[in-house]
């Protein structure tokens, strides 16, 4: 385990922890993407939080390991099963005694997705915001392949720092690529809603109809816009919550 190898317990830093009334009747906790943190989420959960509607809400942000203000070390590999296990200390540390949902971003997705599968007594639904959605067979594609390539030189022109982030590779490696993500999610038993852009050219959007076959627990909602967290996605996560918190009263 990965507390053994740093002979302390890892812990995510909780950078958002606010709920408008003093009895929450939902939690929601957020996740962010890779060569990012809960920052990403600070707009959105601006939003959200300032709704009447979701005024018995709990919003939650943590930031993963290796980002924003959580533990980074070289001795660290930032695979499933180091970020699951500082996540759900985390989340044992809020005391959740009501439904618990996870928003996740990106990656977030994927990690989000593997939490719940291992601690479905804990999570009451997933609401997935542009997930990589990567079929075994789409890793054999020379295309695939090389649009990968393309995405980790994009990402680091954009920050040069991410050059040489452990983190960041070990997160595309380990996590991102891992070819056992598609068959998790399409055998989750939770109730799952996906948000994609229409102009989003990273998550394999063509993959959708065939995990909606597999999947009858998972909806889709379309957006107009690309990968990032934009203001109308805000707006569907709003109707997603909005439900959720129907269903728990």
């Amino acid at each position: 385990m990965i507390n053994k190898i740093l002979h302390k317990p890892l812990k995510l830093a909780k950078t958002h922890d606010f709920c408008p009334s003093n009895q929450p009747e939902l939690v929601v906790v957020f996740i962010h993407g890779i060569a990012s943190d809960s920052t990403s989420f600070s707009k959105a959960i601006e939003y959200l939080g300032g709704t009447t509607s979701l005024k018995n809400i709990r919003f939650v942000a943590f930031d993963l390991l290796g980002s924003g203000k959580s533990p980074k070390s070289d001795k660290i590999t930032y695979n499933f099963d180091a970020q699951l296990e500082a996540l759900d200390s985390a989340i044992e540390d809020l005391k959740v005694d009501t439904p618990l949902i996870l928003v996740g971003h990106s990656m977030g997705c994927l990690i989000s997705v593997r939490y719940a599968n291992l601690h479905k007594r804990k999570v009451n639904g997933l609401v997935l915001v542009s997930p990589p959605i990567y079929r075994p067979e789409d890793f054999k594609l020379p295309a695939f392949k090389l649009g990968m390539e393309n995405f980790e030189k994009v990402i680091i022109q954009k920050n040069r720092a991410l050059k040489d982030d452990k983190a960041f590779h070990d997160e595309l490696k380990y996590i991102v690529m891992n070819q056992n993500n598609y068959k998790i999610l399409a055998e989750l038993n939770k109730p799952i809603t996906i948000i994609f852009g229409l102009a989003d050219q990273i998550i394999a959007s063509y993959n959708i109809p065939g995990i909606l076959k597999k999947n009858p627990n998972i909806s889709v909602i379309e957006t107009p816009t690309a990968h990032g967290i934009s203001h109308d996605k805000y707006a569907k996560i709003l109707e997603v919550l909005e439900k959720s918190l129907h269903e728990t009263i």
